[in-house]
């Protein structure tokens, strides 16, 4: 396929601008390219269409012209812009160098927005008109951006400012700065005000503890008094916690259940009564409407979003149907009775709709370009469900190769998420299409155990250090179902993973070194005990419930124990490592000691730094100019 793109290149060379003449790539000026063969331009020009597709997300409504606001990209970044209708244009809001996010106050006036600088995540808040940022926070502490009070006379948000630690609350009134203050102060990393009640004294909060643990409070919002809703000795999880207007407390919780439930909390009694019936699957998002009829919520069914409609009153609860099958966020209810909402799947790429919750009527409100490609052509993945080395029953995704364009035994690539607390759900794959559809390669997302979606238990099953490769070992699950089967090639298999999944990329390509020739590890854990030691501290003590205590002799030690980089002698296979240098989560001193320690053992490495990056590329040309260097590290070693 490259050959004759050169050909072709080179025949109409006197027609072409300068910069394509050249035989590389432009490597974008913030990356660092270390060990890395240059990128043929003929590659780059033939993955091309697959790099123009974008994405709409819905950011909430404007109450003063009924418009839309969404997050989607026309330039490097994804920026802010208003839709005045459904498929009406959007009209961009924001221009800024760094991506943003932003909420409307409840009357439409005020628009806050919150902004990182080159992935850092110490966000600032501020207020954005005629598209010029004005600032609310401090400029360097690490904010998080909570709701609006009811009337819109108050903005919540949580911040390191005291310490660079604990995630103290605040609120201002973005109208008027000198209103900002701290109306608690906390310890921990977890905190965040989760909804004001309807008469603007008081507020639910949450800190959030673990996957598995989160404690509800009630704050007094004139005396900064914390009120603990229920009994926090209790290892439950609430989500939501929204307050309907008559002053109903509504949250989702596992308490007495493996999954999260839909249910009222009682302040006073800390009483948790569920509605929702039981499931084994979680309700993973609640929202209510402006006069408290209607309540909707998202049930993630073995990965798909099911959205569905209660009546308050009756408790009747409605489906709705036509809503394109994939995975649903983002509920916002307009004033006016509509809801918004952000839905991707394998064939789209996220876009926003609208649901009218009389009718059940669905209308989609953008159609977010595809490059010029037939959607069609993507894939849905087939569910795979294998028994583990102690009998648990873990599954994932595979999207396999059109068997008539590619009737060979196909190479495969299993790609690992993140978290470890997250899910591999089937939305829409973007860039790694191409694999699938032009190169012909199969790729597999597993859920090993750790994962979220499937109950409490299971998400419990990795915790600590000693229970850590027990998620590895899943992985060798799956590649004994994998290589058996008739349309993969067994010897032709790569990892990859991004976060956590770096972590798993590493320990897999060791685990199972025979059975991979390539492995690309993303802003990943090379040694827990350096890492726990260098994240930032706002979210050390949370890492700490997860993977295990490094300060602890006996955990530390296993810690050490279970390190890729401890054993990176055991790498066989070609190794990519990709970091952002402004990784606030995994620092960029994980990647470049296990760079450091595999090359000292004589074994290859490709190694891309993104200086304006944190924990990924946000940035549209790193994000493409890191994409042609994988489809060349795996046309390399998995099409050879």
């Amino acid at each position: 396929m490259i050959k004759p793109l050169r050909i072709a290149l080179a025949a109409t060379a006197a027609l072409l601008p300068t910069p394509l003449l050249a035989a590389d790539a432009p490597r974008p000026a913030a990356l660092v390219a270390d060990g890395m063969p240059a990128i043929p331009q003929e590659l780059a020009v033939a993955a091309r269409p697959y790099m123009e597709f974008r994405t709409a997300g819905f950011s909430g409504w404007n109450a003063r012209d009924r418009s839309m606001l969404i997050s989607t990209r026309f330039g490097n970044v994804s920026q802010l812009h208003s839709v005045a209708g459904p498929l009406m244009m959007r009209r961009q809001i924001s221009f800024e160098a760094e991506p943003l996010g932003g909420r409307w106050s409840p009357q439409g006036d005020v628009l806050a927005v919150s902004k990182d600088n080159g992935g850092d995540e110490f966000y600032q808040i501020y207020t954005l008109a005629n598209g010029r940022l004005n600032l609310l926070t401090d400029g360097k502490s690490r904010n998080e951006m909570g709701p609006w009070s009811k009337d819109g006379r108050m903005l919540a948000y949580s911040s390191t400012r005291r310490n660079g630690t604990d995630s103290d609350l605040y609120v201002v009134d973005p109208r008027n700065p000198s209103t900002n203050r701290m109306v608690a102060q906390v310890k921990g990393g977890g905190w965040g005000i989760a909804d004001f009640a309807p008469d603007g004294r008081r507020a639910a909060v949450i800190n959030y503890q673990s996957i598995t643990n989160s404690d509800p409070y009630l704050l007094d919002l004139t005396t900064g008094a914390l009120s603990p809703i229920g009994d926090h000795s209790k290892d439950i999880a609430y989500g939501g916690g929204k307050f309907a207007p008559d002053g109903t407390l509504w949250v989702t919780s596992d308490e007495g259940s493996d999954t999260q439930r839909l249910g009222i909390l009682y302040p006073t009694t800390g009483k948790f009564t569920p509605v929702s019936a039981p499931s084994r699957w979680d309700v993973e998002e609640i929202e209510i409407s402006h006069d408290g009829r209607t309540i909707a919520y998202v049930v993630n069914e073995a990965g798909i979003s099911r959205l569905y409609l209660m009546d308050v009153a009756s408790r009747r609860v409605r489906p709705v149907t036509s809503l394109p099958v994939g995975v649903a966020g983002g509920l916002e209810f307009a004033p006016w009775g509509t809801l918004g909402l952000t839905l991707t799947s394998a064939r789209s790429p996220s876009d926003a709709y609208a649901v009218d919750p009389k009718t059940l009527k669905v209308t989609r409100w953008t159609e977010s370009e595809t490059g010029g490609l037939d959607p069609a052509r993507n894939v849905e993945p087939e569910l795979v469900e294998v028994k583990s080395f102690d009998g648990e029953t873990v599954s994932g995704f595979l999207y396999r190769p059109d068997a008539k364009r590619f009737p060979s035994k196909r190479p495969l690539i299993v790609n690992i998420h993140g978290g470890p607390e997250s899910q591999t759900r089937p939305g829409f794959l973007g860039r790694t299409n191409y694999l699938i559809n032009e190169l012909g390669i199969a790729v597999f997302y597993p859920n090993v155990r750790g994962s979220t979606g499937y109950g409490k238990r299971f998400v419990s099953l990795d915790n600590g250090p000693f229970k850590r490769e027990d998620s590895v070992k899943d992985v060798g699950a799956f590649l004994e179902r994998l290589a058996a089967d008739p349309r993969l090639d067994a010897e032709r298999m790569g990892v990859t993973g991004g976060s956590y999944g770096g972590y798993m990329c590493y320990a897999s390509a060791i685990r199972y070194n025979t059975r991979f020739d390539g492995a690309l590890c993303v802003v990943a854990i090379s040694n827990f005990n350096t890492f726990l030691e260098n994240t930032q501290s706002y979210r050390r003590d949370l890492r700490r419930v997860e993977y295990g205590d490094e300060r602890d002799p006996a955990q530390r030690a296993k810690l050490e124990e279970i390190s890729p980089l401890r054993r990176v002698s055991e790498i066989k296979a070609p190794l990519f490592v990709v970091q952002g240098a402004n990784d606030p989560r995994v620092p960029a001193s994980e990647a470049d000691q296990i760079v450091k320690a595999v090359r000292s053992g004589g074994n290859e490495v490709w190694y891309l730094t993104g200086q304006n990056e944190g924990h990924g590329f946000a940035k549209k040309e790193n994000q493409d100019y890191l994409f042609w260097a994988t489809l060349l590290f795996w046309q390399k070693n998995l099409l050879k």
